[in-house]
């Protein structure tokens, strides 16, 4: 096994319901934009990856707030502001670590796996959950791929790849944490084992290319002996 490499939003903290969901909300009220994203509206909405793409979605469908002239800097203008907001909830601690992450991220660590994030969103944001949830001894050991750093996102392959590329891994000894379809479709695709953590809005998705789903890591007794294992078999 070379490398634990995690998905962020759902898999590290699950953070999409109260987290994303929330700042995009604030920041809607916050320049004046006549939306409010419902938690089911926000759940029909991560079937696409990314937040920008998430917004040009919701408002092609919906119709775009008054007034518009430029729709991409509309929405870099909501972008911004909402990963500000998002990362003062990060701040605060108000989204703790998913059960078992800590824990794991240290195993791998002592056996001197590398350890990466692979994540759709900003990468302030990401690097912020990073930074702050894990805390500075973990994260100087953490490489974050996040955003806009692929111009394919998942179910797209790209972002995985770059890690590989980047971090000169083989994919077949990599094992991804995802809470998605989206992303382990991803993972998949770039060649490397995947074990799922359901998350608040994905319990519904199709994991059947999945190695293992568990609720989470604990609850399944995932650990680095166990994705040995997966990449042994």
């Amino acid at each position: 096994m070379q490398a634990l490499i995690f998905d962020c939003d759902g898999v590290l903290v699950d953070t999409e319901r109260d987290g994303h969901r929330v700042s995009f909300n604030e920041a809607f009220a916050e320049l004046g934009i006549d939306c409010v994203w419902s938690v089911e509206r926000y759940g029909e909405l991560l079937l696409t990856a990314g937040g920008k793409e998430r917004m040009r979605r919701h408002f092609e469908e919906t119709g775009w707030p008054a007034g518009t002239e430029d729709r991409d800097a509309l929405i870099a203008t909501i972008h911004k502001r909402k990963t500000a907001i998002f990362m003062h909830l990060i701040e605060e601690g108000s989204l703790p670590l998913r059960p078992g992450i800590a824990r794991i991220v240290d195993e791998a660590i002592a056996n001197g796996i590398t350890l990466a994030v692979c994540s759709t969103s900003n990468e302030k944001a990401v690097q912020a959950v990073v930074d702050v949830m894990l805390g500075p001894e973990r994260s100087e050991k953490i490489r974050v791929f996040a955003g806009d750093v692929v111009a394919a996102k998942k179910p797209a392959p790209d972002i995985y790849n770059l890690a590989a590329r980047t971090l000169g891994l083989d994919p077949g000894h990599c094992v991804v944490i995802e809470d998605s379809n989206n992303g382990l479709r991803a993972a998949k695709a770039a060649g490397m084992h995947c074990v799922v953590t359901i998350s608040s809005y994905t319990g519904e998705e199709d994991f059947s290319l999945a190695d293992r789903v568990v609720d989470d890591l604990d609850a399944g007794n995932v650990d680095i002996s166990f994705c040995r294992a997966l990449i042994d078999a």
